[in-house]
């Protein structure tokens, strides 16, 4: 199932400056398969995304269709057909 990925500026020298990436993903589709298949294309790139234990990074916010994952079932959030993620970084200023 195909499922489109939106990279925001500060990572895009990871995905050779794409801004979106359209991903295949295995069923059943979740958010987790989604960033496996990423990481294999974008190895450099899932190290922002996850720790070594493939944990979400805390300071990253992952949206499926609009809806932030965390509220929803984290990297198992199911994926609908055609979905959007959207990955957002935390910012912190001071």
């Amino acid at each position: 199932m195909k499922v489109t990925v939106l990279i925001p500026g500060v990572l895009r020298t990871a995905t050779d400056g794409a801004s979106q990436v359209d991903v295949d993903v295995p069923e059943p589709a979740t958010l987790g398969a989604a960033l496996d298949v990423l990481a294999n294309t974008y190895p450099s790139l899932d190290r922002r995304l996850r720790d070594e234990r493939s944990t979400l990074r805390r300071y990253v916010n992952f949206y499926v269709n609009g809806e932030e994952c965390r509220r929803l079932s984290g990297p198992a959030t199911p994926l609908p057909a055609d979905a959007e993620i959207q990955i957002l970084p935390s910012v912190a200023g001071g």
